[in-house]
C-alpha cells in the first residue's frame, strides 16, 4: 500500500483552543508539513482545491510548485482539480510548467468539485458541471499528449492546430479521477481506463464500496482487464497513539467540531455519536493495531492501492502531531505495505521525455 498525504488548507480556529491562524501561517504550515512528509516516508502530497470559505486552496498549481522546490523524491498530487471550472489550455499550461518545477513527480486527481461559490464565481451549475468535467479532461488529456491539437466543444471556443507549451515532462501523465458519490466520475474513469480516487470521507464505508464496485463493473464493461483497475481511497481522519484511549481522547474535539460545523450549516447529521464515528466511518483513529486492522477491513471492500491521509496540524500541539506520524511511519505503514502490496506510483523519468517540438516552417 502506497500513502498519500494531503490537505485542502482549510482555515478555521483550532478546535482545541478557538484561536485562529492567519492565512499566511496556515500557507507555511503546509509547506513545512509536505517537507515532514517526505522525511517520514510518504510516497505523496496532495493540495486540493477550492474556491469558497473556509478554504485557501484555490491556486494548487502554486502551492504544489512551492512545495517541489523543497522536496526531492516524494511525489505531488491534486487532490482534486476542478476541471469542470478550469479552461482546459489553461489548466494545462500551469500544470506542465509545474511538471518541469518538480522534475516529473507530478500526479493528477480530477473531478468536477463541489459548493456553491462555484455557480457564483465560474456561472458553474448543476445543469452542466457533469458535461464540463468531461469535455474538460478530454481536451486536456489531448492536449498533454499532441504536438497539435484541432478542437471544437461546447464550453470554450475552439482550437484549429493549436500548440501549447511548455511541452509536458512526462509524456504520459497519470490521471485519476476523484468522485465522492458520483457515478458520472467513475463512468469516465472506467470508459477511459484510468484509475479511480474515492473520497471516502462524509458518509459510512459501505456508501464508497458500492461507488467502487461499480467502478470495476463498468471497467471490465469498456473491455479493460480487471487486474488492471486501480484505485484510491481517503479517510476521514486519522490520529495514532499508545492506547486507543490516548487516541480517542484528543481526536474526540475534532469530531465535536465537526459536528458543531454541520450542524450550523444545516447539514443533516451522519453519525449518532462519536463511537458511531469510529466504528463505520473511514477514521483511523486508535493504536497502531487498531488502525491496521481498520485499514484491512476496508481494503477488503475497495481493495484500494493508495490511502490518503489529512495530514494538517489543526487542533494537535507539534508534539502530538509528530508523535502520531511518527507511530504511522513506524507502527502502521509498514505492517500495511507487507500485508496489501501495491503497484509503484509512476516512477520520475530520468531526463525529459515530453513531446518533441516542433519543427518551424521554412520561411
Amino acid at each position: 500500500m502506497k500513502f498519500l498525504a494531503m490537505t485542502l488548507i482549510t482555515h478555521t480556529p483550532d478546535p482545541v483552543t478557538g484561536v485562529w491562524p492567519t492565512q499566511h501561517e496556515r500557507f507555511t504550515e503546509v509547506v513545512e508539513n509536505a517537507t515532514l512528509a517526505e522525511q517520514w516516508g510518504f510516497d505523496a502530497y496532495g493540495v486540493g482545491e477550492r474556491h469558497e470559505r473556509p478554504f485557501l486552496s484555490s491556486s494548487p498549481t502554486v502551492v504544489l510548485s512551492n512545495i517541489a522546490a523543497r522536496t526531492s523524491r516524494i511525489k505531488l498530487f491534486t487532490t482534486v482539480t476542478t476541471l469542470s471550472l478550469l479552461d482546459p489550455v489553461r489548466a494545462y499550461e500551469d500544470y506542465a510548467t509545474l511538471d518541469h518545477l518538480a522534475d516529473g513527480r507530478l500526479e493528477l486527481i480530477v473531478g468536477k468539485g463541489n459548493g456553491a461559490a462555484q455557480a457564483n464565481l465560474f456561472h458553474v451549475t448543476t445543469d452542466d458541471q457533469w458535461d464540463r468535467n468531461a469535455e474538460g479532461y478530454e481536451l486536456f488529456r489531448r492536449l498533454w499528449r499532441e504536438e497539435q491539437v484541432t478542437w471544437q466543444g461546447r464550453f470554450r471556443p475552439s482550437l484549429d492546430r493549436a500548440e501549447t507549451w511548455p511541452a509536458p515532462y512526462q509524456r504520459d501523465l497519470r490521471i485519476w479521477h476523484g468522485s465522492a458519490t458520483s457515478e458520472e466520475s467513475v463512468e469516465v474513469a472506467a470508459a477511459a481506463g484510468d484509475p479511480l480516487f474515492s473520497a471516502n470521507v462524509t458518509y459510512p464505508i459501505d456508501t464508497y464500496a458500492r461507488l467502487v464496485e461499480h467502478y470495476r463493473e463498468r471497467w471490465a464493461a469498456h473491455g479493460h482487464d480487471p487486474a488492471d483497475a486501480l484505485v484510491g481511497a481517503g479517510s476521514a481522519g486519522s490520529f495514532v497513539a499508545r492506547t486507543s484511549q490516548e487516541a480517542r481522547r484528543v481526536w474526540r474535539p475534532h469530531f465535536e467540531a465537526r459536528q458543531k460545523a454541520f450542524a450550523g450549516s444545516g447539514v443533516p447529521a451522519v453519525w449518532e455519536d462519536f463511537e458511531d464515528f469510529l466504528a463505520r466511518s473511514s477514521a483511523l483513529v486508535g493504536s497502531p493495531e487498531e488502525v491496521v486492522d481498520k485499514v484491512g477491513r476496508y481494503h477488503a471492500r475497495f481493495g484500494h492501492e493508495v490511502t490518503a491521509l489529512h495530514f494538517d496540524r489543526s487542533g494537535f500541539s507539534e508534539a502530538q502531531h509528530r508523535e502520531n506520524w511518527d507511530l504511522f511511519t513506524t507502527d502502521v505503514a509498514p505492517v500495511l505495505r507487507r500485508q496489501f502490496p501495491s503497484r509503484p506510483l509512476v516512477p520520475a523519468p530520468a531526463q525529459a521525455q515530453g513531446r518533441a517540438p516542433l519543427v518551424p516552417a521554412a520561411s
